[in-house]
């Protein structure tokens, strides 16, 4: 999996091997997915929590392996902020 930001002030890439996911989402802080959970709509908020995804990445390990190369993220804005997450 690769991992690309990119700002006007800021580029930032970094590989991450697929088997590794759920130790990155665990470096995560707590508080970056209660900021999440503000901006999701009510029926899902609950769900915005670390525990569920990364049981959710690990159930889908196999499925994740077998799309290598699969852009499943890619996000240009205005600003030229550029994000991009590829299998």
């Amino acid at each position: 999996m690769k991992v690309k930001i990119r700002t006007r002030e800021f580029h930032f890439s970094m590989p991450l091997p697929v088997s590794m996911i759920g130790f990155a989402v665990k470096l995560i802080p707590a508080g970056a997915f209660d900021k999440m959970a503000v901006n999701t709509p009510e029926p899902y908020r609950c769900l915005v929590t670390k525990e569920t995804v990364t049981m959710v990445l690990e159930q889908c390990l196999d499925v994740l392996k077998e799309n290598r190369g699969l852009e499943a993220v890619h996000v240009e804005a205005r600003d030229g902020t550029f994000i991009s997450i590829r299998l």
